[in-house]
């Protein structure tokens, strides 16, 4: 019987974690709006020195169009790195930027 009981409160202090670092993701849209193909885009805390992996996966954001974002590393921090790449042959570089992603909604990446 106290076995299950510290099984119990076990469970219940487990699932209290998992909810609080659900409550920590960040959530919000990238907006392309560039006439170029987005191929990559990579975040990292600020004052991390690498970047963490593609953000996109396999996945592009052609021009004009949106994608909702999700940042769920369990960190507790807000400010952002982000860095943009373009298809081969854009004339655009490289973008970099840094924003508090607890206090917006959307995000645009402009020319």
């Amino acid at each position: 019987m106290r076995k299950a009981r510290f099984a119990l409160a076990a469970s219940a202090v487990f699932f209290c974690l998992a909810a609080t670092a659900h409550a920590e993701d960040l959530v919000f849209t990238l907006k392309n709006g560039t006439h170029s193909v987005l191929t990559n885009f990579y975040t990292s805390p600020v004052g991390v020195d690498n970047w963490e992996g593609d953000v996109f996966g396999k996945q592009v954001l052609n021009p004009g169009e949106s994608i909702e974002i999700t940042i769920a590393d369990g960190r507790s921090t807000c400010k952002y790195d982000m860095k943009f790449e373009f298809e081969e042959g854009s004339n655009l570089d490289t973008t970099t930027d840094t924003q508090n992603l607890c206090e917006m909604s959307s995000y645009t990446i402009h020319e």
